[in-house]
């Protein structure tokens, strides 16, 4: 069985980190304010990044850490508050009877699947794509990995986040140009 291969303080770090990962992800998808879900947002961020750790992944929550938490929720917020969206309140969540049993298979299915997979009869994970990791050379495969293999859709993506925030900026300035013919 799975869990008799860890030891307790592991699975309490473990337990928590998901607790804050949950937490954040209803957080982020019930606040009516976009600002509290972009805050929601770090919170979820922040437990992967207690995950990656807990994995021995140092260099990757860093990079959650920094990166994603710091630079991409910093580019939603500024973006969110450009826009001005961060006044208009998000209507409250109406449940009918299809979302909540909607919800309640999904919830079921879920534990269905973490009872197989913690039962042992599924085998997780897959074969690393880049080589194998052993201890203190996880950031050497990752940075090769990144530079030669995954290069290509590494800028690519840089690339989008710079075209998203000048869309954004370009949509302001036109939301903005419109509010002064008005008056």
């Amino acid at each position: 069985m799975i869990l008799a291969a860890i030891s307790i303080p592991q699975l309490v770090v473990f337990v928590v980190a998901v607790a804050i990962v949950g937490v954040g992800g209803v957080g982020l998808l019930a606040a009516r304010h976009t600002v509290h879900s972009a805050l929601f947002l770090v919170m979820t961020l922040f437990g992967v990044a207690i995950l990656f750790i807990e994995e021995g992944a140092e260099f990757l929550a860093a990079v959650q850490v920094i990166v994603y938490a710091g630079a991409i929720v910093v580019l939603f917020l500024f973006v969110i508050m450009l826009l001005g969206v961060d006044r208009v309140e998000v209507p409250a969540f109406v449940a009918d009877r299809n979302r909540i049993v909607l919800a309640g298979v999904g919830v079921l299915a879920v534990l269905v699947e973490l009872f197989y997979v913690a039962s042992g009869a599924w085998s997780t994970g897959a074969s690393s794509q880049s080589g194998s990791l052993s201890s203190g050379q996880n950031l050497g495969v990752l940075a090769r990995s990144v530079f030669t293999t995954y290069v290509y859709p590494f800028e690519l993506t840089g690339a989008l986040l710079v075209i998203a925030v000048v869309g954004a900026v370009v949509l302001s300035k036109r939301l903005i140009g419109r509010r002064e013919v008005d008056r």
